[in-house]
């Protein structure tokens, strides 16, 4: 591929003129992305100071939160800036690169979301062997192929698409997505189309089977159980599911609306929002509020932040006040 043609112009008109739409649009954008980047960030920080959450679970917690700031950082800066410009656009190779970040994103969250059902699976289903089976070497091996396998994967997809001949300039959409640059070919490609149900087979089907077969197993072992086992399994289980359902409706939701090409400019910055903004800030919080441990470790870290604080005013002793 020629390199200079990385850099020719795509015009993104499903922008509208600067108007007082638009910095509404800003403006809630800005909240959300600042509230995703605040929730998410806080969350690491809680995980990774806290040796009570150094625990697989948690870990894969940290990567989801880690690939929400992925995915918004890859959309939100740039549709802010195309709000209030009066001519919206985007280079080819930012576009490719965008459509790849975009990507990775969604599959890496489903493939961790796969991962957090294992976990759970074998937490409730083989309590005495779980951390024989879970072990730190053990997870950081699936965590290494949650990021390596849709990487490389999607490098190809976005390579095939690179090649294709463009006879458009425009796309109507606020962020580029794969199917919209494959539309400004000249061409159509059957490759580019078995490689794309090979994509969405292996990295969306595939971790939906793994979630919906541990949760087979988990609800045959509950039913067996007890009725406190069950509701252990039930809370244990509560905000993954949560999360994984919030996360596969917001994934069809934009497939199905991305296969419109005449949207407007609300529709693009609700389906936008929806994918990119709302589930990175709804992980944390679901688990926030769901998750003692989590809670328990947000209060010590507020109260001994509380206490640093208040330790710079005279007269007050630091040391009393984190004994309390």
């Amino acid at each position: 591929m020629n390199q200079s043609f990385l850099y020719t112009a795509l015009s993104l008109t499903a922008y509208s003129p600067p108007g007082a739409l638009n910095y509404v649009f800003f403006v809630l954008c800005l909240l959300l992305y600042g509230a995703t980047l605040c929730a998410n960030v806080l969350l690491i920080v809680l995980i990774l100071l806290d040796p009570n959450l150094h625990k697989p679970m948690y870990t894969l917690l940290l990567h989801l939160a880690l690939n929400g700031i992925i995915g918004s950082c890859a959309v939100c800066p740039k549709v802010m800036e195309n709000l209030l410009s009066s001519a919206p656009f985007m280079s080819y190779g930012g576009c490719l690169l965008q459509v790849l970040c975009i990507n990775v994103y969604a599959t890496c969250a489903y493939a961790i979301l796969a991962v957090m059902a294992y976990d759970r699976y074998i937490s409730i289903c083989k309590p005495l062997r779980y951390h024989t089976i879970v072990t730190p070497a053990r997870v950081k091996a699936l965590l290494a192929t949650v990021y390596l396998v849709p990487v490389a994967l999607l490098s190809v997809q976005v390579y095939l698409t690179s090649r294709l001949p463009l006879c458009r300039f425009a796309i109507n959409k606020l962020f580029c997505d794969n199917l919209a640059v494959v539309k400004l070919s000249c061409v159509r490609s059957v490759l580019i189309n078995v490689y794309g149900l090979f994509i969405t087979f292996s990295l969306v089907l595939v971790p939906f089977a793994c979630v919906l077969l541990s949760y087979m197993n988990i609800l045959y072992v509950s039913l067996k159980a007890s009725k406190d086992s069950q509701r252990k399994a039930l809370g244990t289980c509560a905000p993954h599911l949560i999360i994984f359902i919030n996360f596969s409706s917001s994934i069809l939701f934009s497939v199905l609306y991305n296969r419109n090409s005449s949207v407007s400019l609300l529709g693009n910055f609700l389906n936008s929002t929806l994918f990119v903004l709302v589930p990175p800030l709804f992980h944390p919080l679901v688990y926030g509020m769901r998750t003692k441990e989590i809670r328990r470790s947000l209060h010590k870290t507020v109260h001994a932040a509380s206490c640093l604080i208040a330790s710079l005013r005279p007269g007050v002793n630091s040391v009393t006040c984190l004994t309390h």
